[in-house]
Formats: structure tokens, C-alpha cells, sequence
């Protein structure tokens, strides 16, 4: 797969895994249409027999995502539609939290926001020591409350409340490794690529059915989360048509 300068959402199918990839011009941001190819995609990856593994993937080299389209956000004019963007991201999580395969995540590089959120709902996640991350939704008058649990969930509160309240702080790699976000890191793209490789081989020659149980084991808890993401994008397009959100998107977008 490679980069290309219109957005998309590509799919391969290989010896049992499915590759998802998705890329944006823009940093790999993140508007409602590939939000919802994304969470197709897992969805249908997830009842297709012949898939027994997901990986999640970005195009491009140093930034996994960048999280929302800052270009929809401004453009929300109305409660029901700040719910529907906000509610692209609660899909796609709760689509990696139902599909019965594993899904792997390949970070490349940084992770903002909602790509934070999509690094914390993949159920093993490896990194190169590129993927520096950021929650800056405070910064724009948010708040990262629909991808919360997820981060929270894989991160613990005191690290999420940490990076929530400190927006424009980058954490390195290592910090997310220390915090349970990463299993791995590596020095290179080439060498992230090699290690999932065999991993993957190791992993497709165990019994599917042990891992699609182990997959209810680790989820374990989160049941609820249909209704407590809806309520978050709720809370989260809410917000976004405050002055103190539109001004602060405004002047993200003419720097």
C-alpha cells in the first residue's frame, strides 16, 4: 500500500490477516466520511471467516493521526450534527471493541487527539519512537471525552487525567510504553514492520477460537459503552459550539 494524495481507506486481505489503511493529506486527520469506511471495514473484517486478524495501519511516515478534521469541527452549526461528527469516533471504537478478531496497531508516528484514542482501542499496539502523543482537546475548548474510556482503560486515570489537562504537551514513545499504550518500540518503521511480521505469523498458527474468547476476556467491562460513548459525543458536540471552541478552531486553521 501506498501514499496518495486524495484520502482513503484501503483493505488487504493475505493469509488471514486483514490490513486496514487509512491516510488524509492532512496529517492523517480524521473527517466523518473515513471514519466511517474505517469502522465498515472493521466490521466487515470482523464476519468475514477468512480473516483471523485485524491490523490497523496509517499511510505516510511520521504521523499516525492527527485525530478530528479541524474543517468539519469549524463547520459544525448545530447540536445533532456535532453528535454525528463526535459519534465517528465513538463507531469506530466501539467497532474494535465488538469485532470478535484481535486488532493490531501499527503507529508510525504521532498521535493526536483522536488518534490517541484509536492507538488505545486496538487490542495490541506496537510503535516506533516517532509516536510521540498529545490529547489536545482542551486546547480547542473540548475535552477528550468520547475516546476517555478507551485511554483510560489502557492507560490508567492517572495518566489520562494527566495528558487531558495538559494539552499542549507532547509525550514521548517511551512514556506511552511505561503507561501501558505501547507494547513495543522501535528505532525504525523497517523494524517495527519486521517484528509484526512474526509476530503475526506466530500469532495466526494459534487457535482462532481461544483468541476470539481471549478478545471477550480483555473487553471484559465495558458492555456499557454503546450508551456511554453516545453520551460523551453528545457532551463533545455540545461543547464544540461554544465562542470559546469556534474561536479557538479559527485560529488553529489560520496559522
Amino acid at each position: 500500500m501506498t501514499a496518495q494524495a486524495s484520502p482513503y481507506v484501503h483493505t488487504e486481505l493475505s493469509e488471514g490477516l486483514q490490513r486496514i489503511e487509512f491516510f488524509h493529506p492532512s496529517h492523517n486527520s480524521l473527517p466523518g466520511d473515513l471514519l466511517k469506511e474505517i469502522k465498515e471495514a472493521i466490521e466487515q473484517a470482523g464476519e468475514n471467516p477468512d480473516v483471523k486478524l485485524i491490523e490497523l495501519r496509517s499511510g505516510g511516515a511520521r504521523t499516525f493521526c492527527a485525530g478530528a478534521s479541524f474543517d468539519e469541527l469549524v463547520a459544525i452549526d448545530n447540536e445533532v450534527r456535532g453528535k454525528e461528527f463526535f459519534m465517528g469516533f465513538a463507531s469506530v471504537i466501539n467497532a474494535i471493541r465488538k469485532c470478535q478478531k484481535i486488532v493490531i496497531g501499527r503507529i508510525q508516528g504521532k498521535a493526536v487527539g483522536g488518534g490517541v484514542g484509536l492507538a488505545s482501542a486496538v487490542d495490541y499496539c506496537v510503535a516506533t519512537k516517532f509516536a510521540s502523543i498529545r490529547l489536545s482537546e482542551l486546547a480547542v475548548g473540548i475535552g477528550p471525552f468520547v475516546i476517555g474510556p478507551a485511554v483510560e482503560r489502557k492507560v490508567g486515570l492517572s495518566a489520562f487525567s494527566h495528558m487531558s489537562i495538559t494539552p499542549n504537551t507532547w509525550q514521548t514513545a517511551e512514556w506511552a510504553k511505561s503507561k501501558g499504550l505501547y507494547t513495543e518500540i522501535f528505532e525504525s518503521t523497517e523494524s517495527m514492520d519486521a517484528y509484526l511480521d512474526s509476530f503475526i505469523k506466530e500469532l495466526l498458527s494459534m487457535n482462532p477460537e481461544a483468541i476470539s474468547l481471549l478478545k471477550k476476556v480483555f473487553w471484559k467491562g465495558t458492555e456499557n459503552w454503546d450508551n456511554l460513548l453516545e453520551s460523551r459525543a453528545e457532551m463533545s458536540g455540545k461543547l464544540v459550539l461554544s465562542k470559546f471552541s469556534k474561536d479557538s478552531i479559527s485560529k488553529f486553521l489560520n496559522r
